[in-house]
């Protein structure tokens, strides 16, 4: 069987919820699809699209895949959702059929229904690992690792709103699934459901998914006490349930009467709500007084304290059972009057009053506002998206992230005062803001304006002179708190002052900022020195009257890869300008192999060792000219050995020479023994060697390892680097009297700060 994208499945007879009094306007098409038929048009589509891709298939739920999208696109429906978001959520559960998804969907729907399906899916797997971790225990702290995950999924939430919409109508269709089928629930699905969507929904305010979660769950993971509050409502239901008949149409009466319109219902009672109240006032439930509720809607805010005061005339209101959330509307912007009162047979009446608007904002919550990205090119309802429509879904986006952050610290207070000991300072070290665009910028604890301002661009983060914070200006070394908007103050042109850098003055919280602002310094000061450089390069090529010349060529002749780096280093005095004149003067000509032999007869007595210019005898031999080999530079006190070449003598290698080994196997005739004459011991005699030095690179490297090379009297030929990463690579020719003296020098140059080794090639 296959795992479906995600462990929640839906009944096939599922009833949608209850939609909203004023349903969210449907109106322009969807911006950047392939659909142009509209939106009703959109989701027809998209489940034509999904049906064969989910026909047959099953979650791991044991869910049919096209019921429960179905199912999903119904509970959407009821909270107001507008069509794209109903038509996605058949695209996010085709995608686990698609052997390329994004493709596939981007071309028939474009890139919004991409966004959404990316989104869902990532953070399915971010739900799937804090479900593993959450356990078993239903009423136990959350753990910081859950803590943490849930950190994630709010971040995933607080960037398009639609994602957690289309989460929480998965879920609650799971639920509804095991509820119908009378199949298990696995207690940590439940278990999350109950403390993290639920509470998630009534921070959104979405009040009808929250209820039925909460309902779905304590009966899965406490079913005893479910089946006796049940059990405990159905009793006296019938009686109940005439009670508020009777009481509903004496209410709408007395309004009327007193010439109020409204609108006078009986309001359904939920058994979590009802065990809640139970457990934490520690009433039996013939004591919770809103077992029979009503709600009231009236017209408008005046009408809400009218119909108040028509009540509490009408019955007896009980003492401290008022709240005004009009006045004073609860943290996820919910507005009612709650008042709780009793009849003339002394039973209690649980009552709300509100206003339409009211009403589906407790319903939908945000749900019914959050309609960004679904505006074509006219905008929604004559609200031009360019104008008013931008401001409003920038406002949402500002409330929501508020609402989750507030959740967040929730969550964490409640862990440690439940004993939790890892969660303690998990949310200090990060803040959340917006553009005044609303969208939300990530930032470490202490964060400024320039660190807010080198995250969304570099560039705006060097012409950072000032800032605004909720509309005040303030110093941009205050510290950001997360929920609010920062407008950034820049210059055309400029940029990053020194002062930023220093840490006692607070103008920079970021690394990845302070490291932007070091950047700029150095490509400052590299400028300052490539221009030194090449000042000092083209003199030598007036000296030399060679200003024709390339000077990209010229870098690349003397082993640069390309002329601002050979100016850099000249820049910093650490390529001697003589290798440069050097590199214009001709080269000794070549002597003609056939009369080199001619040309260096030795003129030792006969049967001597033949000795030549270089101090090199050949043993047993006489005027046989002689060569040290390029490969591996041999000088003394080297041990070495001969190889008669064709036509040029005697080649002279060191013994360990990789070449000599070779040749020596494939042609063992021709070495001959050779060993150094009285010349090689001459302190005028210099013979060329290679040298290695391995590093990391810093500033000044190569005029450290040049002085130490001069204070042992080692003469540079010529020099090449090759930088990788941090990591340089300086192959240096020398001239020695002697390879020992050589050695010394060299243990010195390894001591030099930042030398890994220093050999002989």
């Amino acid at each position: 069987m296959k795992t479906g994208l995600t462990s929640q499945g839906v009944l096939a007879s599922a009833a949608p919820a209850h939609a909203p009094i004023v349903e969210l306007a449907e109106m322009a098409p969807v911006r950047d699809t392939a659909d142009a038929g509209g939106p009703e048009q959109l989701l027809h589509k998209a489940r034509a699209f999904a049906e064969p891709l989910l026909a047959g298939k099953h979650f791991d739920t044991a869910e049919d895949a096209l019921i429960h999208a179905d199912g999903v696109a119904a509970i959407l429906q009821g909270i107001g959702a507008p069509p794209s978001l109903r038509a996605a959520a058949y695209l996010v559960y085709a995608s686990e059929y698609l052997t390329d998804p994004e493709e596939v969907i981007q071309r028939a729907f474009g890139p919004d229904a991409v966004g959404i399906v990316a989104h869902t899916r990532k953070l399915v797997q971010v739900q799937r690992n804090a479900r593993d971790a959450l356990g078993d225990d239903a009423d136990g702290p959350l753990r910081a690792e859950q803590v943490e995950r849930i950190r994630k999924m709010l971040l995933a939430f607080s960037r398009d709103l639609r994602v957690v919409l289309l989460r929480l109508a998965s879920r609650l269709q799971t639920l509804r699934h095991y509820a119908e089928t009378k199949l298990p629930c696995p207690r940590t699905l439940a278990r999350e459901s109950l403390q993290v969507f639920a509470p998630l929904a009534n921070r959104l305010g979405i009040w009808q998914i929250k209820w039925e979660l909460e309902d779905l769950a304590f009966r899965f993971l406490q079913p005893d006490t479910y089946r006796q509050i049940a059990r405990s409502l159905d009793e006296k239901r019938l009686e109940r349930e005439r009670h508020i008949a009777e009481i509903q149409l004496e209410l709408a009466q007395a309004l009327r009467d007193a010439g109020i319109d409204a609108l006078v219902q009986g309001r359904p009672k939920h058994l979590y709500s009802i065990y809640k109240k139970m457990q934490g006032k520690g009433l039996p439930i013939e004591r919770v007084f809103d077992l029979r509720a009503l709600r009231v809607i009236v017209a408008d805010v005046p009408a809400c304290y009218a119909a108040l005061s028509l009540i509490h005339a009408h019955w007896h209101p009980i003492t401290d059972e008022f709240s005004d959330y009009i006045a004073r509307p609860k943290a996820n912007g919910y507005q009612s009057l709650h008042t709780v009162v009793r009849d003339a047979q002394g039973r209690s009446i649980e009552i709300q009053i509100r206003t339409p608007a009211m009403h589906e904002h407790a319903e939908s919550g945000v749900a019914a506002h959050w309609a960004y990205k679904e505006a074509g090119a006219k905008g929604y309802a004559g609200v031009q998206a360019a104008g008013q429509f931008e401001t409003r879904v920038a406002e949402a986006r500002k409330t929501v992230l508020r609402q989750l952050l507030a959740w967040e610290r929730d969550l964490a207070s409640a862990d440690e005062a439940q004993g939790g000991t890892h969660s303690q300072g998990l949310f200090d070290d990060r803040i959340y803001v917006f553009t005044p665009e609303g969208e939300i910028i990530d930032l470490p604890a202490g964060a400024t304006a320039i660190d807010f301002a080198y995250t969304l661009h570099t560039n705006l983060g060097h012409r950072c002179r000032g800032a605004r914070v909720d509309g005040a200006m303030v110093t941009l070394n205050t510290p950001l708190r997360s929920g609010q908007t920062i407008e950034v103050i820049a210059t055309k042109e400029g940029g990053p002052s020194l002062d930023w850098l220093n840490t006692e003055l607070g103008f920079l919280k970021s690394q990845r900022a302070r490291a932007k602002v070091r950047a700029w310094f150095n490509a400052l000061a590299q400028q300052s020195t490539i221009a030194r450089g090449r000042e000092a390069v083209e003199r030598i090529l007036q000296r030399e009257g060679k200003t024709a010349t390339k000077l990209d060529e010229l870098a690349a002749g003397l082993g640069f890869r390309s002329a601002d780096a050979l100016f850099d280093v000249v820049g910093k005095d650490e390529y001697s300008l003589r290798n440069i004149e050097q590199y214009f003067r001709p080269a000794e000509p070549t002597p003609d192999p056939d009369q080199a032999l001619a040309q260096r007869l030795s003129r030792s007595e006969p049967n001597a060792p033949a000795a030549d210019g270089k101090g090199v005898l050949v043993v047993g031999m006489d005027s046989l000219l002689t060569q040290l080999a390029r490969c591996c530079k041999p000088a003394p006190p080297d041990a070495i050995g001969g190889y008669v070449t064709r036509g040029k003598g005697v080649a002279v290698h060191r013994s360990d020479c990789s070449n000599f080994r070779q040749m020596a196997g494939r042609h063992a005739e021709r070495i001959i023994p050779v060993a150094w004459g009285r010349q090689a011991a001459d302190e005028s005699a210099h013979y060329a060697v290679d040298v290695l030095v391995e590093a990391h690179d810093r500033a000044g490297l190569l005029r450290d390892v040049c002085d130490v090379l001069a204070q042992g009297k080692t003469h540079v030929q010529a020099m090449q680097s090759q930088t990788v990463k941090d990591h340089v690579t300086i192959t240096l020719t020398v001239q020695t009297a002697d390879t020992a003296r050589l050695g010394n020098v060299l243990s010195k140059v390894s001591q030099i700060s930042g030398v890994l080794k220093a050999r002989r090639k």
